[in-house]
Formats: C-alpha cells, sequence, structure tokens
C-alpha cells in the first residue's frame, strides 16, 4: 500500500487514477463477440453460454414460482428479518423521492407541466458467484416498484446445480420483480438489451458487475438501452483526523477491498499519527479475515496521503470523486458542506459504508471511477422519465406569437414560423 506525504498537487491526477482506467481491448472485442451472438441465436447462445461458464446445465432460462417457493424455504428466518428490515427503510427513503407533477404559466394563457412517468421495462442484473448480490436486488428493484415499471426483469447466473442463489430470488420475490432469468455475465445485458425467445427487451439496464458485464453495458447503450451509469471497480476515501480510531478506518478500507481485487481505498487525512498506525492495524484486522489473498491485491493500489490542511484534503477528494465518501472527523458535518462530487457520503465515525450497502435506506448501486462528477448514484429518478408538456390558449397565443414567429424567421425555419402564423391569423379571422 502506497503511503503518501504532501503531493504536490501537480501529483494528484496520477493518485487518482484507479486500477482499471480503460477497459482492455481484448475485453471489448470479447464482449463484442458474445452480444453478435445472443443477437443471432437468441436463447440457444444463452444456454451455451451458461453451461461453458458456470456449469450449469439448463433446460430452461426462467426460474418457476415453484423454485421460488423452495429458496424462501432455505433462506433462515434471521435472514428474512434482515432482509425485511432492509427493504422498508429502502423503501421508505425511496418513495419520499416521489415528487408532485409541476404545473406553472409561464405567460398569460401559456401553462407548462413537468410530470414523471415510469420507465415501463427494466432490466436489473445481479451478480452471483461468491458473492451474490442479494441487497441489490432490493436497491434496484424496491424503487422500480414505486415508480410503477409495468416490467420488472432480473437477470442472473445460476449455479452449477442450475439454481439461482436462493437469497436473490427470495429479495426478488419481496422487491416487486416480475421476472426472473438464469444467466448472467456480458451474455445477460445483450439478453435484455436486444431480447431472445426467452428474455424480452428491456428500456433500461441497471446493475454492477464485472469488467464483462461493465463492458457490454457500455456497449449497448451506444445503440440499443439506456443503463443506470458507466462504472467500474468499487471505491472508498476515508478523510479522518486524530480522533478517528485506527481500527474503524481500517475497517472500512478493508471492507471496500473484498469487493474484489481491483477495489481502491484512499485514506486523507492531516494526522501524522494516524498514518503511522494504519498499516498496522489493516495488517492486524486482515490476519482474520477470509479472502486475504484478494483483498491484499487491492490494497496494492490503495494510498495513504498526508496533506497540509482539510481544505487540501477536501480539494483532493472533490478531485478524486468518490464512489464512497467517509467523513470520519471531528468537524466532519460542516465539511459535508465542502463536498462537491460523491455518490454516497458517510458522516461521522458510526457511519460505516457497510450501513448504506445494506440497510440505511440509501441507495448502494453508485458512480464509480470519478463519474461522480457528473453522475448520481441510483435513485427513484433512475426509473422514470420527465415529460413535460405545454397548452396555449388564443391568449397566450397573442402573448408569445410574435415573438415564436421572429425567432423561427431568423432561424430560416418557416414552417416553424407558419404554424404560428397561421393560429395567430385565425384568431384575427375570428375577430372581424
Amino acid at each position: 500500500m502506497e503511503i503518501l506525504r504532501y503531493p504536490e498537487r501537480n501529483e494528484w491526477s496520477r493518485l487518482c487514477k484507479r486500477a482499471i482506467a480503460e477497459t482492455a481491448v481484448e475485453v471489448k472485442n470479447i464482449v463484442a463477440d458474445i452480444i453478435a451472438n445472443i443477437r443471432e441465436r437468441g436463447d440457444e447462445a444463452l444456454i451455451e453460454y451458461e453451461q461453458r461458464f458456470t456449469g450449469a446445465q439448463l433446460s430452461s432460462l426462467s426460474v418457476t414460482p415453484q423454485e421460488i417457493d423452495e429458496a424462501e424455504s432455505l433462506v433462515s428466518e434471521d435472514l428474512k428479518k434482515a432482509i425485511s428490515l432492509a427493504a422498508q427503510n429502502i423503501s421508505t427513503f425511496h418513495a419520499a423521492q416521489k415528487m408532485n407533477p409541476i404545473t406553472i404559466e409561464t405567460a398569460p394563457g401559456v401553462k407548462c407541466v413537468q410530470k414523471a412517468v415510469a420507465i415501463s421495462k427494466v432490466g436489473l442484473y445481479i451478480p452471483g458467484g461468491n458473492s451474490p448480490l442479494f441487497s441489490t436486488v432490493l436497491m434496484l428493484a424496491i424503487p422500480a416498484r414505486i415508480a410503477g415499471c409495468d416490467e420488472i426483469t432480473l437477470c442472473s447466473p445460476a449455479g452449477k446445480d442450475g439454481k439461482i442463489n436462493p437469497a436473490i430470488l427470495y429479495a426478488a420475490k419481496i422487491a416487486g420483480v416480475h421476472r426472473i432469468y438464469k444467466t448472467g455475465g456480458a451474455q445477460a445485458i445483450a439478453a435484455m438489451a436486444y431480447g431472445t425467445e426467452t428474455i424480452s427487451q428491456v428500456y433500461k439496464i441497471f446493475g454492477p458487475g464485472n469488467r464483462f458485464v461493465m463492458e457490454a453495458k457500455q456497449q449497448v447503450s451506444q445503440s440499443a438501452v439506456a443503463i443506470d451509469m458507466p462504472a467500474g471497480p468499487s471505491e472508498v476515501l476515508v478523510i479522518a483526523d486524530d480522533n478517528a480510531r485506527a481500527d474503524f478506518v481500517a475497517a472500512d478500507f478493508l471492507s471496500q477491498a473484498e469487493h474484489g481485487p481491483d477495489s481502491q481505498s484512499i485514506l486523507l487525512t492531516t494526522s501524522e499519527a494516524l498514518v503511522d498506525k494504519l498499516p498496522q492495524e489493516i495488517e492486524r484486522l486482515l490476519s482474520i479475515l477470509p479472502r486475504r489473498e484478494m483483498m491484499e491485491k487491492s490494497l496494492k493500489h490503495s494510498r495513504i496521503i498526508l496533506l497540509n490542511s482539510i481544505d487540501d484534503v477536501m480539494d483532493f477528494s472533490n478531485f478524486y470523486a468518490p464512489e464512497h465518501l467517509i467523513i470520519n472527523h471531528a468537524d466532519a458535518v460542516a465539511l459535508c458542506d465542502k463536498v462537491k462530487n460523491a455518490g454516497s457520503v458517510f458522516i461521522g465515525p458510526y457511519s460505516s459504508e457497510s450501513a448504506g450497502d445494506y440497510a440505511s435506506g440509501t441507495n448502494h448501486t453508485l458512480p464509480t471511477s470519478g463519474y461522480a462528477t457528473a453522475y448520481s448514484g441510483v435513485n427513484f429518478d433512475s426509473f422514470c422519465k420527465k415529460i413535460t408538456f405545454q397548452e396555449l390558449t388564443p391568449e397566450g397565443i397573442n402573448f408569445i406569437g410574435a415573438a415564436v414567429e421572429i425567432m423561427a424567421e431568423n432561424e430560416d425555419l418557416m414552417a416553424h414560423k407558419m404554424a404560428m402564423t397561421l393560429r395567430i391569423n385565425s384568431l384575427k379571422d375570428n375577430q372581424l
């Protein structure tokens, strides 16, 4: 793990580089071939990919109601209670994001309206494997249900036994998913983007995944569907001072590192003492955790950075634009006012990133790789379109009609002018 003391600002760009700055050409080509194969061969290709990548021999891609019932019986009561608590908090927070339609008269006789309309068909991708992300099912399906999406489709890879993780199926049931399919990876993204004999095409795709999934989302977004956001490996930036417990900061580093070998953790501090203590504390906690080998790979491109002032700390943080920002600092609340770029912010010593990952109620599907400079995390609005309406009365024509004519004529769009002129003249004729 790199430790840097008082780096100059001209070094910040290097220090803000993620583990994978660009998707390798090889990954792009592999994904392009997978997408082309799904578009050409549909279900047949999906079933072949599942056997190749997971060992599952599938006769059908669809998850049956019987399989969902069986999955529910396999989930422990403790986990069901935890999922229920998380679901309630996620629902409460996202339901509160609903906004009433905006109706305003911008000029006499000119009424403008904006209202949110749910995206009819959405697709959710949920990784399986070593970390079946049933929590992500809640984060995506619950706001989709609250928004009123007509079709909520979920894809997740099955194991060798041909079954999706029971907790994923249980979470999908209580979150309101309509259809569930046994397919993963780039092929699942392609199936939702273009449709197959079994899987219907959707209008927008959500969810995390590995490099192949992320590359597939980027490729299909250029021609077929919208996606939630561009994304890369997960990351956390911790701002801490002398008051911060070193074990809290170390645990935050390690919880990020276990997302994957490409994940990144950054500490920004003005405390020499914390810089000195943290590596040993990370090593102490790492020794008692599973997945040590993977976490060590993540820590190799993680950094501890000592800066001169809290102003430098906040400037660096905003330049980095972290997915997760933890402010474990005596002035945490005040420092929040200086946050310009972040996916989600965790305030104070007790607000671990894991709280937001599971049960606080905020969404854990967030922009990575610096995209927090311009993108929001998934929220209620992610599942809606904003449609505007306008209605003009004769009074409205009299008020803005001449301005429309002049502007259209000066853009040399004479049919635009005509559309208004005819209405103006009709009102004049009616007055005669």
